[in-house]
């Protein structure tokens, strides 16, 4: 079920042989635990359960999630392996089933 179409803003840029991926990505990452100001009630957990970096139909960083993480979530590694002109796919899942996946081309 993918409805954060377009969540995943991501650059992918060569430093050597080291490639640097940044990504940030829209989404409200609800704990659970804190309360609606107006009603008093639990605002409902809505984060990121997982994401995910491939290169290559390979993952190349994998990251399991929780409701700890703040609200539109900045994530930064680097993996050895591409080239110029490569494609790194970027996805997420959240608790409730969402998705959303990015391309972003090796500079």
């Amino acid at each position: 079920m993918a409805i954060h179409k377009k969540s995943i803003r991501a650059k992918a840029k060569l430093k050597g042989e080291i490639t640097e991926v940044k990504a940030l990505i829209k989404h409200p990452m609800e704990s659970g635990f804190r309360k609606d100001k107006e009603t008093g009630d639990l605002v409902p957990a809505h984060f990121i359960k997982e994401l995910k970096c491939e290169h290559n139909d390979k993952v190349v960083m994998s990251a399991i999630w929780s409701g700890g993480i703040s609200k539109n979530p900045y994530c930064a590694f680097r993996f050895k392996g591409a080239a110029k002109g490569d494609k790194v796919k970027i996805s997420w899942e959240d608790n409730l089933g969402h998705t959303d996946t990015r391309d972003a081309k090796v500079k």
